[in-house]
């Protein structure tokens, strides 16, 4: 098995090589754009060809290993191994030219995510995270907030592309604003992990993510001393996953996923 700092290395050179084809593309005129799940849901030639760039680096350096795209499907490997990826996080950002969007690039053995990259091309900021090695912003240690007060807590979230599951996270979020500073909704899940992983959100909630849109992200901010939970489907609603500090985690669990 290779050490962890080996695998992180891949995993930085990866987002990184899938980032500069992007930027090359970024806020060009829309191209070979097509829907997935809903007519909201957009992939575009960028996506395709940032994941091209991912898998040909990882099949050049980790040949034997497994990878899950998120336009690519799941190609099996020997080795234990498997890199989770989403080459583009925030298409609709990327191709409206709005400059929020991020490369996820994680790898998992069978106890879970070993290490993950969420790397923003356009600002240059790549953050890292190694299984208990903790996580890192262009190399510097990174921690999350450590407020406890909800009335001031600064939560970002993220909506479903089906109308019926968005209504059920509107009464969910028409719960939650009155009782914390504010809700933030970039349009990036796994962005909003690690901009939650270094302070700049208070916590982070979503439902409805995929492998991929989660890795990296949930990594960095496990390592950066976040509390995960899990949430469960339920009323109409995906499962999910919350991120906040410790003090926060109950109650904001407790607006988001109440008791039946």
């Amino acid at each position: 098995m290779p050490h962890g700092d080996e695998l992180l290395a891949v995993a930085v050179d990866a987002a990184r090589a899938a980032g500069s084809l992007l930027c090359e593309r970024f806020a060009r005129p829309r191209g070979d754009v097509r829907t997935k799940s809903t007519p909201t849901d957009l992939v575009s030639e960028a996506d395709d060809a940032a994941e091209a760039a991912i898998r040909e680096l990882l099949s050049a350096r980790r040949p034997n290993d497994g990878i899950l795209g998120e336009e690519g499907g799941d190609s099996p490997g020997a080795s234990g191994l498997r890199w989770v990826i989403d080459p583009l996080d925030g298409t609709v950002n990327f191709l409206f030219g709005i400059p929020h969007w991020c490369v996820s690039v994680a790898c998992e053995d069978g106890d879970g995510t070993v290490a993950g990259v969420v790397h923003d091309p356009l600002r240059a900021e790549t953050f890292t995270a190694l299984r208990g090695a903790g996580a890192r912003l262009a190399g510097e240690p990174i921690a999350g907030s450590t407020a406890s007060d909800l009335a001031v807590a600064l939560v970002a979230t993220g909506f479903s592309y089906d109308a019926e599951v968005r209504a059920a996270q509107a009464a969910v979020a028409a719960r939650l604003l009155p009782a914390v500073r504010d809700l933030r909704r970039a349009g990036s899940a796994a962005l909003d992990l690690a901009w939650t992983a270094c302070g700049r959100h208070d916590a982070f909630y979503e439902r409805g993510l995929q492998p991929w849109d989660r890795a990296a992200g949930a990594l960095v901010c496990s390592e950066a001393e976040l509390r995960l939970r899990e949430l469960g489907s339920r009323s109409g609603l995906p499962a999910g996953l919350l991120a906040a500090p410790e003090a926060l985690l109950e109650p904001l669990h407790a607006l988001i996923e109440p008791p039946c």
